[in-house]
């Protein structure tokens, strides 16, 4: 696991980009902390790395959003706060976005824990005062954090 703490958005946003760079289509990324913890910045940074030029907003209400990425690459971006539980919703509403040609990232993922792949890697963001955030990065699977082996 790797942790380390950020002085300001734009260090989010370098740690998302960081992450992403050792991402490839299929991979899912699990963001989660507190409500203004950075989860948006983190995926933003993330996203700008992988060549998102349009605007990168947080789904809350849409519930996702894919954007086009450079080199042909799809990023698909939810939010699954206001949801209380996937029973209530339609049957494969993850599938149009967690999918083998994207790079998904997924906001308060535990409602939608059941119907989700083993991610690639799970990021906990954490208020540590002012401007500052604690941010958690953990890989599964065969992946481990350069330098950590």
């Amino acid at each position: 696991m790797k942790a380390f703490r950020t002085k300001s958005a734009k260090e989010t946003e370098r740690a998302g980009a960081d992450v992403a760079s050792r991402l490839e289509p299929g991979d899912l990324v699990l963001v989660t902390g507190d409500l203004g913890a950075g989860k948006t910045t983190f995926v933003r940074g993330a996203c700008r790395a992988l060549g998102v030029t349009e605007p990168v907003v947080s789904p809350t209400f849409t519930i996702g959003r894919r954007y086009r990425a450079g080199g042909g690459r799809v990023v698909s971006h939810l939010d699954l706060y206001r949801l209380a539980d996937m029973g209530a919703e339609e049957d494969g509403l993850l599938d149009d976005y967690v999918t083998a040609d994207a790079i998904s990232f997924v906001e308060w993922p535990l409602v939608g824990a059941e119907g989700l792949p083993e991610p690639a890697a799970s990021v906990e963001i954490g208020h540590a005062g002012a401007d500052e955030r604690e941010i958690s990065v953990e890989w599964s699977g065969s992946r481990v954090e350069p330098g950590t082996q």
